[in-house]
């Protein structure tokens, strides 16, 4: 068979190859590896490794303050964004967490709720806040964010830009 016979019997296939893919897959947006995600509160946009093995959304901070407020627990937290942009964030917690690490050792971790958007997806969702020092990325997308909306293609990076709409209207 000659090339572009080939090229035309493949160029036939692919469609019906997309259509026979499960339709949970064929209508969930396409991640890379590592992705920029806007927080909210704060308006403040993050690089972010996509990470399927990880439960939940977690967060950089090396000054987590944790206060009281009208008897209840809150930290403040500050966050910087990639030019230097430093918000600061007050959440009550939602629940503490004790999360295992590589290293066999359990770290116990403040869990607030925050709006998350990457691409046009915004969720509120538990994010856990952990000192990342060391790490290449400021925040590890987790399963609590991905599930229902994604699929994660390794071999791509930076396939969307955070552009949620209306998000200060839906705190």
């Amino acid at each position: 068979m000659n090339i572009v016979v080939r090229l035309v019997v493949v160029g036939l296939m692919l469609p019906l190859l997309a259509w026979g893919a499960p339709a949970q897959a064929r209508d969930k947006e396409v991640l890379g590896l590592v992705e920029k995600a806007s927080i909210h509160p704060g308006d403040v946009t993050v690089r972010a490794k996509v990470d399927t093995g990880a439960k939940t959304t977690s967060l950089h901070c090396d000054c987590i303050h944790p206060f009281e407020r009208d008897g209840e627990q809150w930290v403040s937290v500050k966050v910087e964004d990639q030019s230097g942009k430093v918000v600061t964030i007050e959440r009550k917690v939602a629940r503490t967490t004790r999360i295992k690490r590589h290293s066999g050792e359990s770290q116990q971790r403040y869990v607030i709720k925050l709006g998350v958007c990457v691409g046009t997806v915004y969720k509120e969702v538990d994010v856990n806040i952990v000192d990342r020092t060391g790490f290449n990325y400021p925040m590890l997308i987790g399963r609590n964010f991905l599930t229902g909306d994604f699929v994660v293609d390794p071999e791509l990076h930076y396939t969307h830009k955070p552009r949620c709409k209306n998000v200060s209207e839906r705190k």
